[in-house]
Formats: C-alpha cells, structure tokens, sequence
C-alpha cells in the first residue's frame, strides 16, 4: 500500500479554462481518491506583482497569494505543477511565482563563505505537466530541454526529489479521445502522486 501524501497542486495556466485546468483537476481527483490530501491554487487566482523588481539587493514584501504559496510548498510532500510551454518557457505570471517566492532562506540559502548552496526543501517530490502543441520530442529537437528552467533551476536546487516530468504535446490536433486517455493517465498519476 502507497503511502499517503500531502500534495500541493500549483495549476501554472494563467486561463483557468483550459486543458491544464482539467488536467490539474483529473489529477487532484485521482490523489483525493487515492486518500490523499490537497491543497491547490489556481495562477489566474493570485494577485501580486510579478516582477522582482531589485533582485535580491531588496525583497519585497510577499502578497498574501504568495505567502500562501509559500506555505503549501513547506506544508506539501510532493508538489505538482500543470503549466503550457509558450516560447519554449513557462508563462510570464508563473515565472513571477518562483522570482517573488522562490527567495534565499525560503528555496535556498548560501553559505557566508564558500562554495555551493543549501538546499532547504529537501524531503519533498515534485512532478511537471507540461504542455504543447508540438511534439515534445520536436520541441526537444528544434530549441532543446525547454523544462530544464523549471526541473533544476527552480526545484532541483531547493532540494526536490524525485521530479517526474511529464509532457504532453500537439495538443491542439488531439481529438477527443486523445485527449480522454490523456486524463485518465493523469488520474491514475494522481492516485500514485507521481
């Protein structure tokens, strides 16, 4: 018997009326099947500044929204996030998330001298769902790991791991059925929180 999880579901589309919702949705189904337990927030649902706007010379106060995603990141044993890959990277307001909250002594702390970095998230899983509409071995081909941003530079170096990585492209030719099967493999996904 799998062992029960706490999962935060971030669905990184800025139009919650799009197939990564449904996807975010077949996923969180499967995990509160599964006797999981959830926590989810919607990106077109936050409300903060999305820009950083010193570095981290001066950190800016966290908006409620990302407090709260803050929160669900350091309560959560595994994280999974549903984003579209629009100019071979992830949404502009998605990025955001991670420059505002993403912050040294939250993600990350280095050392006062030395080399390297801590990685304070340790303990945790993550899984991508990413989406296209080309194939991802295409996409992979023509402007190469178009997740490697959000796989290493964001989770991996706070400390995630495993990360499970799923793609799912050439969506806007997918028919129906295509795109039935799809959710089912996302909600058994969710049931194993993977």
């Amino acid at each position: 018997m799998r062992k029960k999880k706490k999962i935060f579901i971030l669905l990184g589309h800025p139009d919650s009326d799009s197939f990564n919702e449904t996807l975010a949705s077949e996923y969180e189904r499967g995990a509160i099947e599964a006797g999981h337990e959830v926590r989810r927030q919607n990106l077109e649902e936050m409300d903060f500044d999305p820009v950083l706007h010193k570095g981290y010379r001066v950190i800016q106060p966290l908006e409620p929204d990302l407090a709260a995603f803050q929160e669900n990141v350091k309560w959560c044993d595994h994280f999974a996030v549903f984003y579209p890959t629009w100019f071979s990277t992830m949404p502009a307001k998605l990025k955001g998330v991670f420059d505002r909250a993403w912050l040294p002594g939250f993600a990350f702390k280095f050392p006062s001298h030395g080399f390297g970095w801590y990685r304070l998230l340790k303990g945790r899983s993550a899984a991508m769902f990413v989406t296209s509409d080309t194939i991802p071995i295409i996409l992979r081909i023509v402007f190469g790991d178009t997740t490697n941003e959000m796989r290493k530079g964001i989770l991996w170096l706070a400390g995630f791991s495993p990360v499970y990585q799923h793609k799912f492209g050439y969506l806007k030719h997918f028919g129906v059925w295509r795109r039935q099967r799809l959710q089912r493999k996302v909600y058994r996904l969710g049931r194993k929180a993977e």
